[in-house]
């Protein structure tokens, strides 16, 4: 957790609220291993190969929207307006214009969710409280490291009032730690509530910020569009023009009985969010399943020593981290990002929960020896299948685990403490004994849509209060890599969840 920014009261006040949301974020990550395609249109998608019969876009960079291509399109809608690039020949007069073109890549959940982790991870740096929504986008209730309090006088001609407000530098930082520590942009809204972050950080994008302080709520909300608050979509819409409301200041003016007769207890509450009301906290959506963290090289590196450093300390972080929660762990695990960007995970598994920091180092550094030889770019450091009730830890002795491993020897002159294999049966989940390898969709904290369809389409989000049950696909153990065709939710970005 890092320090309160300078300059807060210490007294009560509005809360401060910050929506993130990753801006078309398949392609950003597709952008992340290929920077070339920074700029061009850029369409994740399934069923756009030759011979495929159906698929649809999952995801669609800005500049392929201004194609009309958009997410949950059938994939040969997209190809109409937007030719892919491998299709242009600049020689055939009836091949696509290569300026019309755009680049297509197949969905790859996987790198996806490994990224995402990268991202929430900083947000749980940047605040104590982040609720999840969805692979891309998260709530921070930052009330306890800034404030609404206004910094100096400005000039009221050049900088507009919000942005003199700690709130507002705070918005920055959390786009600006996103983008210098992952590499992916993001548009943050902040206001003193969930329902006012949620449309301020639509309001600007993509890479955007939107500052709303609480005395600007209703002049900001009154002139939107009535679609953009927060639970109206396009079918409510409809409903409220038939009703003559089209904007936000319309809806905050209409009778709330008519509301309510119409809609029941929902119309009620499009009134008060509308007048930018919202008394939702922001709550995590459970105990985590797992913690973890993760560091990469300013440059791809096979130097045995720094890789052997930097997972101590990755081991010592998340060690206590766990402890700092009153957590057991069961699963010890790394990850190891290969350039370009080649993910590969490795766990133990132990005969009973532990709270063993040393453990924990010695496991990861027993596991990283299987890289010893290979340049790497990231690390990360996970302990998982977490218990809170207090219940009494395995007894695991020592852990001979090779070099740079310590084992404990007994007072009465008998030999050293058995290994973990004598003791706690660990069990490599990399090798197939029978044991389910770990799987990314694991590190990152989440449990796979079950009900992924199968053309890739991402056409039913449900807002920020959706819930994805999502089942763990299995990847191969060498890559760690797997496909998948939804955008579904991580749960807790960094602390995979109940």
């Amino acid at each position: 957790m890092e320090e309160t920014l300078p300059g807060v009261d210490d007294g009560p006040g509005e809360r401060v609220i910050c929506h993130v949301d990753m801006d078309c974020f398949y392609a950003s990550c597709e952008r992340l291993r290929e920077p070339e395609l920074d700029g061009e249109p850029v369409v994740v998608g399934m069923g756009y190969e030759h011979g495929a019969t159906h698929g649809a876009v999952a995801t669609a960079s800005y500049e392929a929207r201004e194609y009309g291509v958009d997410s949950a399109q059938p994939i040969s809608e997209a190809l109409e307006r937007l030719p892919r690039v491998a299709d242009a020949d600049r020689s055939d007069p009836d091949a696509p214009n290569p300026g019309a073109a755009g680049h297509y890549r197949p969905v790859e959940m996987a790198f996806y969710e490994s990224v995402a982790s990268e991202v929430k991870a900083v947000l749980h740096d940047l605040a104590d409280t982040v609720r999840e929504v969805s692979i891309d986008e998260a709530y921070l209730d930052a009330t306890a490291v800034t404030s609404w309090q206004r910094v100096g006088e400005g000039n009221d001609h050049t900088e507009p009032e919000d942005s003199r407000t700690l709130a507002a530098g705070y918005g920055r930082h959390v786009k600006q730690a996103i983008q210098r520590r992952v590499g992916v942009p993001a548009s943050v809204g902040v206001g003193p509530n969930m329902a006012v972050a949620k449309v301020a950080s639509d309001h600007d994008k993509p890479d955007g910020l939107t500052v709303v302080p609480p005395s600007a709520v209703e002049g900001f909300l009154a002139p939107l569009p009535v679609e953009d608050i927060h639970g109206v979509g396009p079918v409510r819409a409809r409903e409220l023009a038939e009703m003559g409301i089209d904007t936000a200041g319309e809806l905050a003016d209409a009778d709330p009985g008519r509301l309510t007769s119409r809609f029941g207890d929902r119309g009620r509450e499009l009134y008060d969010r509308a007048r930018g009301r919202d008394d939702r906290a922001v709550t995590p959506r459970g105990r985590p399943k797992s913690l973890s963290r993760e560091s990469a090289f300013t440059e791809a590196t096979d130097d045995e020593t720094a890789k052997r450093e930097k997972v101590r300390a990755l081991a010592a972080d998340v060690a206590e981290r766990a402890r700092s929660r009153e957590a057991l762990y069961q699963t010890i695990g790394i990850k190891i990002v290969q350039p370009p960007f080649e993910v590969n995970t490795r766990a133990e598994s132990l005969s009973g929960p532990v709270d063993d920091p040393e453990l924990v180092r010695a496991v990861a550094l027993d596991l990283l020896a299987e890289f010893d030889d290979d340049a790497v770019r990231k690390l990360g450091v996970r302990v998982s299948k977490l218990s809170f009730d207090g219940g009494r830890q395995a007894s695991l002795g020592g852990y001979d685990a090779g070099e740079g491993t310590e084992t404990d020897g007994t007072d009465d002159g008998e030999s050293p403490a058995t290994t973990l294999t004598d003791w706690a049966t660990p069990r490599r989940e990399d090798e197939t004994n029978g044991e389910r390898p770990a799987t990314l969709t694991e590190w990152a904290g989440d449990e796979a849509n079950a009900n992924r369809t199968s053309d890739g389409a991402n056409a039913n989000r449900a807002g920020d209060e959706a819930d994805a049950n999502r089942a763990n696909d299995e990847v191969d153990a060498k890559s760690r890599r797997e496909t998948g065709p939804t955008q579904p939710s991580l749960g807790s970005f960094d602390d995979s969840e109940e």
